[in-house]
């Protein structure tokens, strides 16, 4: 029956025969039941496509029902998942019907997802389609699905021995213990298709690495290399993470054909950037809150479902409590709090809320971020700036989640700095760009598992071995030199490691004769083999592969009594090095050095140089930062030539409210009048002021490195190593989004602007890699290296080692791992610091810009810090403890420069009404 005669069979609000199809080959590629299932479920939705499918599927079924590999890059609600699986349901209700027997009691396709809950949502999505396509199946065929992961029990492992599922959903880790599971593993050698879902969350981190070698582990064990389909709604460079996704043939040396369905920008978007007040540093910390919650009331009460993104757990935690205090139609029966911090029972129970449209507003952080079906939120608030354009559409794209429906989502900026970003981020948006996707290459820790594994599985080829890791994306330049260093490590081939109780994982040797110890007759003498070391490898394997890190806190004592003062995460400790002072419990503490999890310190009066808040938010993307850069040069062009009018009116062609566009207009005119066009950095200039606080009695250099916090945490260890060497002096460093800041007593003077000059892109490495010898960072990156690489072994022989106790292994093992040469997991932990953490290969972009001259380094000083450099300052000023201390120090500075420009009054009269209009 052909597509229109199904379409008449209907009852739709149309006329089949005057509708106009562009898509009725695909629909008629499909079998008759599942052409029937799709326009009873989809047929009303015709007008609105054009069709039967949406555009991600209209591109993507036809490929995959050719075996194609796809990289399917469209919005959320627009239909990927389905895209991804009817071709293949499609195919496999066809053999169920039509071959002999049936299907086979394997897996034919794996779905991988990267959260537990969305392998989860996937499952119950699929019923649908299965059930529904069944029942016009006679005899009723089955084609099963399952899902498996760490949450699986032991019964339901059993079951899927003796009745597999067609379909298997899964993640990263459990795939990689199936790989060497002694009997599911063979259940995957009919795979012919794997669906990737999110895989920008990913690609970009050591999950993704660890996977991209799965699947080509999996290529080596199917009878049939499988199609892969990927699939996102915010990924680039779409080219190379096709190329991820699909890995390399030749060993490394040829990537695989992936075709790209690039239909990312189908959706209608409503984004507006608003702010409580057109002047964040005057208005009174209550006033604001009292604007934001009632703006957040009004959204909440005109539209059906909300959800509200924070940056932090905390946040959306906080943001609940005050609109339960605040609005009494607020209770716990209508609104409700998401993130990974509460019970799972307590997680699905909102989820299954917000599939039903049962809560009128959900505060979450990033846990709702990625696929879960909500399809009554009409409204995304996000609260703060998510710092990447990529995030900010992966979390408007929650509202609207059905066909034809309008993204509506509303960014609130509380913070001067963020109102910048987020109009740009927003603009963007609008644009269609998309952050980049930046994947961890080479990895040891990574392949000293697969080499593990596959050792376990079977003796085999070296050479066999090379060419699997060379065939994934992430080393696919892997040298035989950095094989050696591997292989070096796996075969414990270092004087004294194993007195360190580090053992060998493998053997590598050459076959034997057939009258040798050992000879494996299914390959040529002298060919080299590597094989496992060990009786328990299979178990040690299997219980601590994964690379999520384990994370916990750290007790804080005072050395002179020993006395318990508080906690902190571990992830602050990074920020910190002996002698900085940071705050707890409202009293300052100068940090002295940790053992395992405990932290000595002693009480001083001196002021904080690392802010207490550092280790939570989220980085702001390089790129968005060069966007910002962009940004600031075009909005001073506007300035030079017609001043603060015309950038108000240029800046109201962004998806701004009218206080965003007059408190950005304010501060770029207040910064220019105070202290020139050249103390704004620009992409063709990078600025430094500088200030000298005699009552500190400290010179603070503020550089406005606007490219997002991992890159000025790289450039400012950088510099702070330089500095500290010019100035025989010790110097404290502040990180922020937009810049940092590098402190040293008043006495010390250096040319900060001439150290920036200076760095060549080739000394970045080397640099980064002494300013990191002996700090925590190091400590904590090495236990969490040497963990991945089964170095330390979190679980053995029935006993689990917690990371506090993985710790104090590490520390015992980190200096004579630093005195081995080319040691793998040292080499690692500077890679992934300096690399990953770090944003290395940007820092040496920017210092080849600087040295060719296309970014010119300009050096202000100045009395009191300039309104682009508050949020730099603050980080520094002794008496921010409190958020009203914050306020009360940018009001101060804040009331300086207006001194300074003759402005007390803060703005001109037009600026006022503004203030006037938002009460």
């Amino acid at each position: 029956m052909g597509a229109r005669e199904l379409l008449a069979r209907e009852d739709f609000d149309f006329d089949a025969e005057e509708v106009e199809l562009d898509d009725a080959a695909v629909i008629e590629s499909l079998e008759p039941e599942v052409r029937e299932w799709w326009v009873e479920e989809f047929g009303a939705y015709v007008l609105d496509n054009g069709g039967f499918f949406t555009p991600p599927q209209k591109e993507a079924i036809p490929l995959v029902r050719d075996g194609e590999n796809a990289l399917v890059a469209s919005p959320t609600g627009s239909g990927k998942t389905l895209a991804s699986f009817t071709a293949i349901l499609n195919e496999l209700f066809r053999r169920e019907r039509e071959e002999d027997g049936g299907l086979d009691n394997s897996v034919y396709c794996l779905y991988v997802s990267p959260l537990k809950s969305l392998a989860n949502d996937i499952h119950r999505n699929l019923e649908v389609p299965l059930e529904g396509i069944a029942e016009k199946m006679d005899g009723d065929p089955a084609v099963r699905h399952a899902i498996r992961h760490g949450d699986t029990d032991d019964s339901a492992r059993q079951r899927m021995l003796r009745e597999t599922p067609h379909i298997l959903n899964t993640t990263p880790e459990t795939l990689a213990i199936l790989l060497n599971s002694p009997k599911f593993k063979k259940k995957l050698e009919s795979v012919e298709y794997v669906v990737v879902d999110e895989i920008h969350s990913l690609a970009g981190g050591k999950r993704g690495t660890h996977l991209a070698v799965s699947l080509e582990r999996l290529e080596n064990m199917a009878d049939s290399s499988p199609t892969r389909i990927g699939c996102s709604a915010t990924v680039e460079p779409l080219s190379d993470i096709a190329d991820f996704l699909v890995g390399c043939e030749d060993g490394g040396e040829t990537p695989r054909d992936c075709e790209i369905v690039d239909t990312r920008f189908v959706r209608e978007f409503d984004i507006e950037l608003q702010c409580p007040t057109d002047d964040l540093i005057d208005t009174p910390r209550e006033v604001v809150n009292d604007r934001f919650y009632g703006q957040l009331g009004d959204l909440i009460s005109d539209h059906t479902n909300t959800l509200v993104f924070t940056n932090t757990r905390s946040g959306a935690e906080r943001v609940l409590h005050n609109l339960r205090e605040r609005f009494a139609e607020y209770d716990e029966e209508n609104s409700g709090c998401h993130h990974g911090s509460l019970s799972k029972e307590a997680r699905q129970s909102i989820e299954q809320d917000l599939k039903d449209g049962s809560l009128d507003v959900v505060t979450t952080s990033t846990s709702l971020e990625l696929g879960i079906d909500m399809p009554h939120i009409d409204l995304v608030v996000q609260v703060g700036s998510p710092k990447s354009v990529a995030s900010l559409l992966q979390r408007v794209g929650r509202a609207g989640h059905q066909l034809g429906q309008t993204v509506t989502g509303r960014v609130i900026a509380l913070d001067r700095d963020e109102l910048v970003e987020c109009a740009v981020m927003l603009k963007k948006a609008e644009e269609g760009f998309v952050d980049r996707v930046f994947v961890p290459e080479e990895a040891y820790d990574v392949a000293a598992q697969h080499v593990y594994g596959m050792a376990i599985n079977a003796v085999r080829p070296e050479q066999e071995v090379r060419d699997t890791l060379q065939r994934a994306y992430p080393y696919r330049n892997f040298s035989a030199d950095q094989f050696e260093t591997l292989f070096r490590y796996l075969t414990s081939d270092y004087e004294g490691l194993e007195d360190k109780n580090v053992y060998a994982k493998i053997w590598r040797d050459e076959n034997d004769p057939p009258d040798g110890e050992y000879h494996y007759p299914e390959y040529d003498v002298g060919r080299p083999l590597i094989g496992k070391r060990g009786k328990l490898a299979r178990v040690i394997y299997m219980t601590n592969i994964g690379t999520i890190p384990d994370s916990f806190t750290c007790d804080v004592f005072t050395r002179g009594d020993n006395e318990w003062v508080g906690d902190l995460d571990e992830s602050y400790l990074d920020t910190l090095e002996k002698g900085d002072v940071f705050v707890l419990g409202g009293q300052n503490f100068e940090f002295k050095y940790r053992r395992g999890s405990k932290v000595y310190a002693d009480r001083t009066n001196a002021r904080p140089t690392v802010p207490s808040w550092f280790s939570e938010r989220l980085p702001l993307s390089y790129d968005l930062g060069r966007g910002i850069l962009e940004f600031q040069g075009e909005l001073l062009e506007k300035f030079q030539k017609r001043g603060k009018p015309a950038v108000r009116v240029w800046l109201r062609e962004f998806p701004l409210d009218e206080n965003s566009v007059r408190a950005i207009a304010r501060m770029f005119d207040e910064q220019v009048r105070y202290a020139g066009p050249e103390s704004v950095s620009t992409d063709e200039r990078l600025a430094v002021e500088v200030e000298l606080d005699r009552s500190e009695y400290e010179r603070h250099y503020y550089v406005h490195s606007n490219y997002g916090r991992k890159f000025n945490d790289g450039l400012s260890r950088v510099v702070a190593y330089r500095c500290a060497n010019a100035a025989n002096t010790n110097v404290s460093v502040a990180v922020a989004d937009h810049g940092f800041t590098v402190s040293m007593p008043l006495n010390r003077k250096v040319d900060v602007a001439e150290i920036l000059r200076d760095i060549s892109p080739e000394e970045v490495r080397p640099d980064l890699r002494n300013a990191l010898d002996g700090t925590e960072l190091l400590q904590r990156y090495f236990r969490i290296n040497a963990t991945r690489s089964l170095m330390i072994l979190k679980r053995y022989k029935g006993y689990e080692k917690s990371a506090s106790e993985q710790q104090v292994s590490s520390e015992m093992l980190l200096g004579f791992a630093e005195d081995l040469d080319d040691f793998a997991v040292i080499e690692e932990t500077y890679r992934e610091i300096i690399e990953d953490k770090l944003a290395v290969s940007a820092i040496e972009d920017v210092m080849a810009d600087v040295q060719a001259g296309a970014v010119e380094i300009t050096q202000n000083r100045v009395d009191t810090p300039t309104p682009k450099a508050f949020g730099l300052a603050t980080l520094m000023a002794s008496d921010v403890v409190l958020a009203e201390d914050e306020s009360a120090v940018l009001q101060e500075f804040h009331d300086r420069v207006l001194d300074e420009i003759g402005d007390g009054s803060g703005g001109d009269a037009g600026d006022a009404s503004g203030a006037s209009a938002a009460e």
